[in-house]
């Protein structure tokens, strides 16, 4: 049987150059695609992947909140986290989530097919300063604490619907998205700003962006 793959990403150039690199593999098949990160929970419970390959800034559901609910779905599905950057709180993130691999775009090309191979043979991976980070205690419980309003504070719920509203959606869109009526939305609305201390839907993305619930693209920054 072969080592099923689903790969998970909003750009279909970057998705198609994933399944080109996996097709080269003997025994590896691409067994779906997702652009989005509630089309990624349905086509995962579908087709039951050993490992999915997710972009942390996926719309609509991004890698992490993606990630959790698959773990409690499927936790047999091996996560790999595709990232533009890393930084020590996304770290921790991640690794709560219950991702069993962190890897950057940058170094895909490189390091993924070795990064997705321990993950076939149940070994967790991630890059060499994610692993430095790691075994010099900084996500250690000793060590930095996470802000005192960190995503932690948010069930899952709350933290799907703040990223829709962040991504510029109304409550009543929030509503239709996840199945709500207009008035829950609302409610979560108002208990998440008042968990949060914030006024304003622009608070309310600027948490978002420091969060990473949403991620604000780099390409203006990169040119």
């Amino acid at each position: 049987m072969p080592f099923r793959i689903l790969v998970a990403d909003d750009h279909e150039i970057v998705r198609r150059g994933l399944v080109a690199l996996f097709d080269t593999e003997p025994g590896w098949k691409v067994c779906g695609e997702a652009s989005d990160g509630r089309q990624t929970v349905e086509k995962a419970q579908q087709l039951k992947p050993d490992v999915l390959i997710l972009d942390i800034g996926m719309p609509s559901l991004n890698g992490l909140e993606t990630t959790r609910l698959l773990k409690k779905i499927l936790p047999q599905t091996k996560v790999l986290i595709l990232t533009l950057h890393e930084s020590e709180q996304l770290i921790r993130e991640v690794l709560d989530a219950g991702a069993m691999g962190f890897l950057l775009k940058s170094d895909a090309a490189r390091d993924l097919v070795a990064a997705v191979d321990s993950l076939r043979q149940n070994r967790a991976y991630f890059t060499t300063r994610v692993a430095s980070m790691v075994l010099s205690g900084y996500l250690d419980t000793n060590g930095v604490q996470a802000s005192s309003v960190g995503p932690e504070r948010l069930t899952s719920r709350e933290r799907q619907v703040v990223q829709l509203l962040a991504e510029g959606k109304s409550s009543k869109e929030v509503a239709v998205e996840l199945n709500l009526s207009v008035k829950t939305a609302e409610t979560h609305r108002s208990n998440i700003m008042r968990k949060l201390g914030v006024h304003s839907v622009s608070e309310l993305v600027l948490y978002a962006v420091r969060n990473n619930i949403v991620q604000v693209p780099q390409l203006s920054l990169e040119r």
